[in-house]
């Protein structure tokens, strides 16, 4: 293992971003692995991380599924990886460059430096921080946080970011069997069930640029599926089974 950081990507379809995603985080000023879950991309994304794995001896890793399961139980799988791998900070960041390599260490400060449990990189902490997104699904997502937190009662600000790093202790305390969404759901119950475990957490500010090449994974199921699963979440919670 060549460093204590792991950024797990989920990937389907990717061929166009993959390479060079892999390649701005080895680029960084301090050492992050990348550990990615492709669920047997057709266009060969797959094949093009084990490329990169070869060019990055010990610091690129494949975790290829049969199929498309859903982003949750990717996570998931990933997750369990990089804690049998004995990393002690657990980063995930999509493929798309929507999420901007160079925040990875702003995250990992939060962690190593700060000491919290859980750092969010926050598209709503200081307003809306998204650029080229439709005005519809920037107040889609937008709303939808502010749902969540009125469900909930999180302190949190952008409740469905997609750019988090946890502490391995976050990750254990976990029961990943007991998670019950697989889509946008999941980074809410994520990071609801850490809130509810007393983890500290802190959001700081990045910017969200839509992505430019390839195609979005985002439909209105998975929204569905969210703000549903807040309900059931806090229902969970108030009987104490969560």
């Amino acid at each position: 293992m060549a460093s204590s950081r792991v950024v797990v990507i989920p990937t389907y379809n990717e061929a166009e971003n993959i390479t060079d995603i892999i390649r701005a985080v080895m680029e960084l000023p301090r050492p992050f692995d990348v550990l990615v879950v492709d669920d047997n991309s057709p266009d060969g994304t797959g094949k093009l991380v084990e490329e990169a794995a070869r060019r990055y001896p010990g610091r690129v890793h494949l975790l290829a599924r049969p199929g498309k399961e859903g982003l949750g139980k990717a996570y998931i799988a990933g997750f369990r990886e990089a804690l049998a791998r004995g990393y002690e900070y657990i980063f995930e960041m999509d493929a798309d460059f929507s999420h901007n390599p160079a925040d990875l260490p702003r995250l990992a400060d939060v962690l190593e430096k700060e000491g919290c449990d859980v750092a969010i990189g926050s598209r709503y902490i200081t307003g809306v921080n998204v650029v080229d997104w439709p005005l519809s699904r920037v107040l889609l997502s937008y709303f939808a946080s502010w749902y969540v937190r009125l469900v909930t009662r999180m302190r949190i600000h952008d409740t469905t970011a997609g750019f988090v790093g946890y502490r391995r202790k976050v990750l254990e305390s976990v029961n990943f069997d007991d998670i019950q969404f697989t889509g946008y759901g999941f980074q809410i119950e994520m990071k609801y069930r850490a809130w509810k475990k007393g983890f500290c957490i802190k959001e700081i500010p990045i910017i969200f640029i839509n992505r430019q090449k390839g195609e979005s994974k985002l439909h209105g199921g998975i929204i569905t599926e969210g703000m549903w699963g807040v309900l059931k979440l806090r229902w969970k919670s108030l009987i104490g089974k969560l």
